[in-house]
């Protein structure tokens, strides 16, 4: 049984109809729910008594420390199996990893831990992570952010890559770890024992500078099949040497969300080439930089090879015009792989609509969701886009 209540004013009645309810449950979602420490004593009890309770998500209440201790007392019950365990926006501080060190040690059940967006800082996060390496849990979840985490804690998360092999999902963004904390980072991302799939960095405070061992790790990391640099000013000297590393037999990263990250229209040939070798990248997200047209027609080349399997590309606000519609109008019509389209903020008008409008038509195009907020369009035009999605029931238009 499952129990997800978002949003919800806890009055005491309705808490102990919940309570009950609690005791047979396998999973338990309570976010933004107004809980706080003292419902955490009551979900100590629920952690003890119910050994079937696997997944405990309680992100945006406030908890604070006192409430973290009562649920680290539920996690060192022998009874309790808890896998997941996800607290983000709880008000948690630096003082609670003592605790939940020492609970870690015990539960060797634990596979995910969410505590971003808790002001946990350097030294606690550097604490936490030497319990990690210690604990005999299989951890594969780590997300750690807006914890107020730099540099200095980076050789200890790069012990703990090097050490967890479970480890497959890892979290930093929204913390300014900067280029030499990448750096440390990728030691233990490079290991052997390393096997991440899944890593988010972004608005950590990255430039060009990192774009080195970034590119390194995508053309080596065999494991590496989603990564986010989104809000990083790597700008187009770094994006070229991330394609040089897309560009590489060995890689076999699938997405790369790489938004607001002071591209232009100058690193899209070497974009373009990237995509027509790259046969496993799967999602683009390229939205917020200044490509323009001549920039999206040369991607359109490389979107257009036969090697290219790009199902989702997102490029909005990216300084587009009509001018480029036509270009990628051949690429919907042709490249039955693409499913998911977004060209928000563009100022498309109505020519430009119009365009794509026809290369949905076509009976080739596979586009299942297009996206179009913030573009301004006639009345008939907005006609002719209604009377399509009647046409094509399973073309979805957001706007």
């Amino acid at each position: 049984m499952e129990l997800d209540i978002q949003c919800e004013e806890m009055n005491p009645s309705r808490w102990a109809e919940l309570l009950s309810t609690m005791k047979s449950c396998k999973t338990i979602r309570l976010d933004d729910c107004n809980l706080s420490s003292s419902n955490c004593e009551d979900l100590c009890s629920i952690i003890n008594m119910n050994p079937s309770l696997t997944e405990l998500k309680l992100n945006n209440n406030e908890l604070g420390d006192a409430g973290m201790e009562y649920l680290c007392k539920g996690l060192l019950m022998p009874s309790c199996s808890l896998q997941k365990l996800w607290l983000e926006y709880c008000e948690l501080t630096g003082d609670i990893v003592e605790a939940l060190n020492v609970a870690l040690q015990s539960k060797p059940t634990l596979k995910e831990l969410s505590l971003s967006n808790n002001t946990l800082g350097d030294t606690a996060v550097k604490q936490l992570c030497r319990g990690l390496v210690e604990a005999s849990c299989n951890l594969e979840l780590l997300h750690l952010e807006n914890c107020g985490i730099t540099s200095d804690s980076c050789r200890e998360i790069s012990a703990v890559l090097s050490n967890k092999s479970s480890l497959i999902d890892l979290s930093v963004g929204d913390n300014k770890i900067g280029d030499s904390g990448l750096a440390l980072l990728c030691q233990g991302l490079m290991h052997p024992n390393c096997k991440i799939q899944k890593l988010w960095l972004w608005d950590c405070d990255l430039t060009s500078a990192s774009c080195k061992d970034l590119s390194r790790l995508i053309s080596t990391k065999e494991t590496l099949t989603e990564i986010s640099l989104i809000d990083n000013n790597l700008r187009d000297s770094g994006m070229e040497m991330l394609c040089q590393a897309l560009k590489d037999p060995k890689s076999k990263l699938q997405e790369l969300w790489i938004r607001e990250c002071g591209l232009t229209t100058a690193c899209c040939k070497a974009i373009s080439s990237a995509l027509s070798v790259n046969k496993h990248l799967k999602v683009l997200h390229m939205g917020e930089n200044k490509l323009g047209d001549a920039g999206v027609e040369l991607m359109c080349e490389g979107l257009l090879h036969p090697s290219c399997n790009i199902q989702s590309l997102w490029l909005g606000n990216c300084d587009l015009t009509a001018a480029c519609c036509a270009a990628l109008g051949t690429v919907m019509a042709t490249k039955q792989c693409l499913t998911e389209l977004d060209l928000s903020y563009n100022s498309l008008e109505d020519e430009g609509v119009r365009k794509i409008c026809e290369a949905l038509r076509n009976p080739s195009c596979n586009v299942q969701q297009l996206i179009l907020y913030d573009i301004f369009w006639s009345s008939e035009v907005d006609d002719e886009l209604r009377a399509l999605e009647e046409s094509k029931p399973e073309v979805k238009i957001i706007s």
